[in-house]
């Protein structure tokens, strides 16, 4: 555990457990480059104003809670505001 939440971006002293729920933690950059999606294996995108990583192809976010990514597609949501394409849709 002491390895992820040095790896989160924080040092771990119990000073810094008051501030998780003010400010969220961001996965280490370092680690970015090695996550992808488990649904299509590419690589996701993080996003600070809300705390995800993206994956654009598949329109779905995945939360960052306390610094560990949750990678789980039911934890997934969506980003696409759109409806489909028309030409996607089944007669």
């Amino acid at each position: 555990a002491g390895v992820l939440r040095r790896a989160a971006g924080g040092g771990g002293g119990a000073g810094e457990r008051g501030q998780d729920s003010a400010r969220p933690q961001a996965p280490e950059p370092s680690l970015l480059r090695f996550l992808v999606c488990p649904l299509s294996k590419r690589p996701l995108r993080y996003e600070e104003a809300t705390n995800e990583l993206i994956n654009e192809e598949l329109g779905i976010a995945y939360p960052i809670i306390d610094g560990i990514p949750h990678m789980i597609p039911e934890a997934a949501r969506t980003t696409r505001k759109e409806p489909p394409a028309e030409g996607s849709e089944q007669p």
